[in-house]
């Protein structure tokens, strides 16, 4: 059974920094290509950040390049996103997806698991 669990949400200020973290069960981060999707009330989830099968294949949202950087550990099967320069509008549960296709899906459609999210409030 596939399980993949987001932790490092919370509220801060904004200008600082979180990682989040996606432990995954059920499956071999290295052979999965992952992604980071956040959803705020009232909007639909969006694509932030993807990794695929090579570490060094990666892909940003516009809105997160350059503060964004997602990265995997294989020794830990677990999935991260560093969030630097935090800003009011990047307030929202954040999500981590799972894909056993080779590739960098950028639509939650693409991917075939899911986390239970995790709330990150950046204030002003």
């Amino acid at each position: 059974q596939v399980q993949l669990v987001e932790s490092g949400g919370g509220l801060v200020q904004a200008g600082v920094s979180l990682r989040l973290s996606c432990a995954a069960s059920g499956l071999t981060v290295s052979s999965y290509a992952m992604g980071w999707f956040r959803q705020a009330p009232g909007k639909e989830r969006e694509f932030v950040a993807a990794i695929g099968w090579r570490t060094v294949d990666t892909y940003y949202a516009d809105s997160v390049k350059g503060r964004f950087t997602i990265s995997r550990d294989n020794a830990k099967n677990t999935m991260y996103l560093q969030m630097n320069g935090l800003k009011p509008e990047d307030t929202a549960v954040y999500y981590c997806a799972a894909n056993r296709q080779y590739g960098l899906g950028t639509t939650p459609a693409w991917y075939d698991y899911w986390g239970q999210g995790t709330q990150v409030t950046v204030s002003s």
